[in-house]
């Protein structure tokens, strides 16, 4: 996405542009932190962990909150979903991020922190609660809109269903591996091959993390497709592909 986005930012006149090709993977390998927005951290489908004490959340803490502090965190990790998107947050900028480092090298993928901790959340949203805490986790994956589940993707990728396939991953990827049933259109350029899909069946959207997916489940559903998307890591090589939510 970030080279077609560069191309738009070069068409609408900007001169110094540059691609990080890399892209988030890359930032997080290299130990950096990502941040969730306000949105998701107050309305996304999350486990959000304030890693104070008790004794300060009860006073002051972002609502939907579940209370593990710090010093405990080692001991809950086998609490908390490793599918789940984990946004943890502090009054201790050092401490949230020794926790999200914590957090990546046990596996946790969508892991990321509030931005400017607990602080910054009450200047600038200034929603909270107070009372007793929640200490104990229930989360539960749920589908957005648009979502196709996991089950009902690898049905039809398997031919069970009536479903078709659309890859829309760049075709460097498409020719490291790919689902032998899947048509390939490449993000790029479904704008252009769009009539390429039937239109009489349900499509079934995928790329390698569910972000262009979306995009294309959008473009198809403007241009009148019955379309959903998958939001999970998909990683294919030669004829054989693994979905992990």
């Amino acid at each position: 996405m970030s080279p077609k986005s560069a191309g738009l930012a070069k068409k609408a006149g900007y001169k110094n542009v540059k691609v990080m090709l890399a892209g988030e993977p890359a930032w997080i390998k290299d130990g950096n932190p990502t941040y969730a927005s306000t949105g998701f951290v107050s309305k996304g489908n999350i486990v959000l962990i304030d890693l104070r004490s008790v004794e300060k959340s009860e006073k002051s803490r972002i609502p939907r909150s579940v209370t593990i502090p710090y010093d405990t965190l080692g001991d809950k990790l086998e609490d908390i979903p490793t599918k789940a998107p984990v946004v943890l947050y502090s009054d201790d900028e050092k401490q949230a991020l020794k926790a999200l480092e914590k957090l990546r090298k046990e596996g946790f993928k969508k892991a990321s922190l509030v931005y400017g901790d607990l602080n910054r959340w009450l200047k600038s949203d200034g929603n909270f609660e107070s009372g007793p805490v929640v200490t104990e986790i229930n989360w539960k994956r749920k589908l957005g809109k648009g979502e196709v589940s996991a089950a009902d993707f690898e049905k039809a990728a398997a031919g069970s269903s009536k479903a078709v396939i659309l890859d829309v991953r760049t075709n460097d990827e498409i020719a490291a591996g790919k689902y032998p049933a899947a048509v390939t259109i490449p993000l790029d350029e479904l704008p252009k091959r769009v009539s390429e899909l039937p239109q009489d069946k349900e499509i079934y959207i995928h790329c390698s993390t569910g972000a262009r997916a979306e995009m294309a489940y959008k473009q198809l559903k403007k241009d009148g497709y019955k379309a959903s998307f998958l939001v999970a890591d998909v990683e294919c090589e030669g004829k054989e592909c693994e979905i992990e939510e």
